[in-house]
């Protein structure tokens, strides 16, 4: 048996019984520990109302508004008590609407469809704009198409929020599209796992869930993260002594490609790309055994893929901002399926340091 044969025999191994690529399997083992509220996969009717000059103004990581989240639930309107707070530093700063953080007290969350769930992230729109709505939908289909890369992934799921903005003695209505995020704690619990705040290296992490994760942020055209100092990735520790990062917050990639987005400079390292449409690998170098996993994972997957962003073809308001993401995904594509496109804009592009 020469070396090539044995190559593909161990390849042929590790694919077929490596967990990360039973994806459907660890998906039925974790179900139960899935919350009802993402269980529920149908767009879930919301009602707010703050003051959304309070919210960037008076919030912080330690400070929240105190006010009510109502939902629609079998057709059944309810409500909660919730601690809200604005999120994220760049859209405080560039945006109407921050995105929110969401506090819940156990008490409260029992016996509603919020149970199981503390806290929540909530992604708004950015601007009262209708026609910036459609990024909402494909940040959100970002992360579904995550879910079918890796079991280690934040459930996620549809909203529409009618917000009432209070202005003093006046008061306005906005009619938004939304989803909500669920806890890393929810991560964490679904893999016997724990959440880790320490810096880990990229590559003291999981070889293969690290490649999947940086082949999705090709995908996806997304430079604004960094696994190294926990920049829109979160890290959990399993209890087989493994280091998986979580990938979150897409807003900036050239799949949505929001009006706001800019070309991001994370630890102030300039990048050879201009416009977040440039695809540029940001991986580090490893096995090239693993990429070829990996690679060969994401061409099974492509047809799944494409049925995802299909799924969700009817909630884009402009139909020509679907068939743009659709051929930004297309284009990952090419590169996958040729040995040299994917040796030139990947393999030799992958970091050492």
């Amino acid at each position: 048996m020469n070396k090539q044969t044995i190559s593909l025999f161990l390849l042929f191994l590790f694919v077929a019984w490596n967990p990360l690529f039973s994806q459907e399997s660890q998906e039925i083992a974790s179900t139960e520990k899935i919350t009802a509220l993402f269980k529920d996969q149908s767009i879930l009717p919301l009602r707010m109302s703050f003051s959304n000059k309070e919210m960037k103004r008076n919030t912080n990581d330690s400070t929240y508004l105190l006010s009510r989240v109502y939902f629609e639930n079998d057709g059944i309107w309810d409500s909660i008590e919730v601690k809200i707070r604005a999120r994220g530093n760049f859209r405080r700063e560039h945006c109407y609407f921050p995105p929110l953080k969401v506090k819940i007290k156990k008490a409260v969350a029992k016996g509603t469809l919020f149970k199981g769930n503390k806290e929540l992230k909530v992604v708004v729109p950015c601007f009262t704009s209708k026609n910036t709505f459609d990024n909402i939908v494909k940040e959100y289909m970002a992360y579904k198409m995550y879910e079918l890369i890796s079991p280690y992934h934040y459930k996620t799921r549809m909203a529409t929020i009618d917000l009432t903005e209070l202005r003093g003695s006046k008061s306005k209505t906005h009619q938004l599209k939304a989803f909500l995020i669920e806890d890393l704690d929810k991560v964490a619990d679904r893999h016997n796992a724990k959440k880790m705040k320490r810096s880990v290296h990229p590559l003291q992490q999981d070889d293969v869930c690290s490649v999947q994760n940086d082949f999705f942020q090709y995908m996806i055209g997304n430079t604004d993260f960094s696994v190294a100092y926990q920049h829109n990735e979160k890290l959990i520790f399993t209890s087989d002594n493994k280091t998986m990062p979580i990938p979150y917050d897409f807003d900036m990639s050239g799949l949505v490609d929001a009006s706001y987005s800019v070309v991001s400079q994370v630890q102030n390292e300039t990048l050879t790309i201009e416009e977040v449409t440039d695809r540029l690998y940001r991986g580090f170098k490893r096995d090239e055994q693993v990429y070829q996993m990996v690679r060969k994972q994401f061409l099974d997957n492509e047809q799944k893929i494409y049925a995802v962003m299909e799924g969700l073809q009817d909630d884009f308001d402009n139909p020509k901002e679907y068939d743009i993401a659709k051929s930004f995904i297309g284009d990952f594509f090419k590169v996958m399926k040729n040995d040299s496109k994917f040796s030139n804009e990947i393999l030799k592009k992958a970091r050492t340091k």
